[in-house]
This record gives C-alpha cells, structure tokens and sequence, in this order.
C-alpha cells in the first residue's frame, strides 16, 4: 500500500537466559499509515517497550522485518543504518531521565546534527534548535539552560523537540505521559496532535493508560506475552471488543459516570500472567481465560478477522462483549 509508512512482519526479539529463550516480542505484524496514529497497550511486561526499542533500531530483531520507506531496516548496518533512523526517531518515557544533565536544552535538541551533519549547517544550527523550542512551546531564549531547571512536562517537550530534529515521518512514543502529572498529560497529547497536522507525522503510540489511548489513536493493537491478539479502529475496539483480553483490560477502566458503575460488566482475571520464557501452547491467554476449550491448548489462534468479529482478532471464540452496558 502506498500510504503504508512502517510495517513489520514476523517481528521477533527473544532475549538469552539461564532458563531458555525470553520471548519478549515474538512475532508482531503491524502497518502504520500516513499520518495515522496507532496505539499499542497492555499490561506491564508484554513486550511494548521493546517492541518500540526494535522499531527505532535500538535493539536488533531476532526474526522478522522492519521495512520504512520499502527498506528492511533490520538488516542495515554502519551509515546505513544511522541514514535510516532520520525518518523514524522516539520520544521516551521519562523525561527526567532521557536528558543528559550535563549538556544544556541547545546541545540536546542539536546533537542529532552532530550525528548528520548534512542535515542543518552548522552556522544555522542555533536558530534552527530555537524555532523547535517555539514549536514545541518554549522560550527560544532558554537555549542554554540546563534540563533541571525546567518542569516535567518542559523536558518531555524539550525530548519532543529533540525528536523533531531530523524531520522524520515516524515518531515512536513510548509512554509519553506515564510520569506527568494529568493536566500536564492533556497538554504533551494536544502538543503531539497539532505537531502532527503540521507536519503529517505518523505516531506509534506505546500506553497502558487505556483512556489516553483512545483520545489520541486511530487505531488500536492489544499486545499478550509478546503477541498482538486484537488490532482495529479506536471506536470499535474500545466499544465492541471481541478478545477476552481486550475485555478484561476494558472492564479495569474507572468509569467517571456513577450511574454507568452498576451497569459494569467486571472480569477479574485469574492466575498470574505466564512467563514469557515458557508460554503456554496454543493460545497464550488460555491458562487465565473463561472462554477457553480443549482447542485453545492444541492450535493457536492466529490474528485474522473471525465470523462474530467486527476486526482482527486472535481467538477461535471471538465476539463481541460490551463491557459497559447501556440501558
């Protein structure tokens, strides 16, 4: 497809241990439109983090592909590699860590041009590292401060502003606001929503804060142990989840609306999530689900779209299940 700016197939990361193989990423197929913005949750430990650390190149797959602009990064090396990362850049999840404390806000957002020096001469580099602290909303004239002496959310704009840098089309965001307090969440979503009208970017979106994820994605993949289980619009994920995992996530949202909180459909999961160096056969989620039958251990269930499915999903019992009911 022509629109398609990112796509991975078979994408797989399994880290070495004393105990086997932990298969953190293990087999991701996903495609990231122009100017779209697709969101990635789950729980803590199912392989978003490094799934992003793989899409940025920071780690190295295992098996699979990573192809931006028709190339299979993954298999780049050296110049080749460092060119290729001009178009896909990240935006970190701690902002009080990701900064260097040694180097001040105009070394920071300007070292990419010490990386690529093609990029911005070096007489133009001040200017050019003020006008993206104007993007971003900060004061042009605070180039040479240093990163504490600004606010959390300050530093999240100023990574924001470093990420911007090259230009890219791609910008992985790997849970943005998890560390900022909420008012200062709303301001980095809406700062990341107008930066990419005005330049056409195309989001990945890393969160665990489901309603985040909502505002912000056009769409959404559910990830398990390492497995993208269910990937569909926003609206139709969020309001006709057909994954017994999806649902379980959904029904955990507080619901702001006291007359909707006697309405809820609650599932408490049971068990502990499996380790992700022993998964259990067939489907991953079985040892937890109450769908789950003697076919759920012997076949697993691959992401495709099912009878009672309005999208994708990797269940062989997949339907629908409002999860808040609506009188």
């Amino acid at each position: 497809m022509s629109d398609v700016v990112l796509e991975t197939r078979g994408l797989a990361r399994h880290f070495p241990s004393r105990h086997g193989a932990v298969r953190a990423v293990d087999g991701v197929d996903l495609q990231l439109r122009r100017g779209e913005t697709l969101g990635i949750v789950g729980e803590s430990g199912c392989g978003k983090s490094t799934l992003a650390k793989l899409l940025v190149g920071l780690e190295r797959p295992t098996s699979g592909s990573i192809v931006v602009r028709g190339r299979d990064t993954a298999t780049l090396r050296g110049a080749e590699m460092r060119r290729s990362r001009r178009h896909i850049q990240m935006v970190l999840q701690d902002p009080y860590t990701s900064l260097n404390p040694r180097m001040t806000v105009g070394d920071i957002i300007g070292e990419p041009y010490e990386i690529h020096p093609d990029v911005v001469p070096r007489e133009q580099r001040v200017r050019v590292v003020q006008e993206l602290l104007d993007v971003v909303g900060l004061n042009p004239d605070h180039i040479n401060r240093y990163p504490h002496q600004f606010s959390g959310g300050q530093r999240q704009r100023i990574g924001i502003a470093r990420a911007l840098a090259l230009k890219p089309e791609i910008i992985v965001c790997d849970e943005p606001v998890s560390a900022l307090d909420v008012s200062i969440q709303a301001q980095v979503i809406n700062l990341l929503e107008r930066l990419q009208r005005e330049f056409g970017l195309s989001y990945i979106f890393i969160a665990h804060d489901l309603s985040v994820v909502r505002h912000i994605s056009d769409r959404v993949a559910v990830m398990y142990l390492g497995k993208i289980v269910e990937i569909g619009q926003d609206q139709a994920i969020y309001e006709q989840p057909t994954h017994p995992y999806t649902q379980a996530l959904l029904s955990a949202v507080p619901v702001p609306d006291p007359r909707l909180r006697g309405r809820r459909d609650q599932i408490v999961l049971e068990g502990d999530v499996p380790s992700p160096v022993d998964p259990p056969t067939g489907c991953r989620f079985r040892t937890r689900c109450w769908k789950a039958q003697g076919v759920c251990a012997q076949h697993e269930p691959q992401l495709e779209m099912r009878p009672r499915s309005p999208h994708p999903s990797a269940c062989h019992f997949a339907e629908v299940r409002n999860v808040i009911r609506r009188y």
